[in-house]
């Protein structure tokens, strides 16, 4: 029996375990901007929770793509920050971004088109 929780090395695969889902992306948005503390984090993040951004940051953490600076202080400070990995994904980012760019533009064309069909249609 084949085992389906195999990972196949796909570098797009791996790429998207690394920084795919909802949250990721905003998060890296903002570390790009620098060095955050978490409550910053949580509060430019709209419809994040805490336990979300704690289990994103974490996962992110595994992976390398982040560094989590805790100072010995009462009460906890921590900072988050973009490793050298972390901040490689810039280029990636940056290109799905002008690709979302195009792509709402392009819809927006095709929206008004069909519109002006459709208007063209029922006169």
């Amino acid at each position: 029996m084949e085992n389906n929780n195999k990972k196949t090395g796909c570098p797009v695969e791996i790429t998207l375990e690394v920084i795919g889902g909802q949250w990721k992306v905003l998060i890296l948005r903002e570390l790009f901007k620098g060095v955050k503390r978490f409550c910053e984090l949580h509060r430019v993040i709209n419809g994040i929770t805490q336990k979300m951004l704690t289990q994103q940051l974490r996962n992110m953490e595994k992976h390398g793509i982040i560094h989590r600076k805790v100072y010995p202080q009462v009460p906890p400070k921590v900072e988050y920050s973009l490793t050298s990995l972390g901040k490689s994904l810039k280029p990636i980012l940056d290109s799905m971004h002008e690709w979302g760019e195009k792509h709402i533009k392009e819809k927006s064309l095709i929206e008004k088109n069909e519109n002006n069909i459709k208007q063209t249609s029922t006169k």
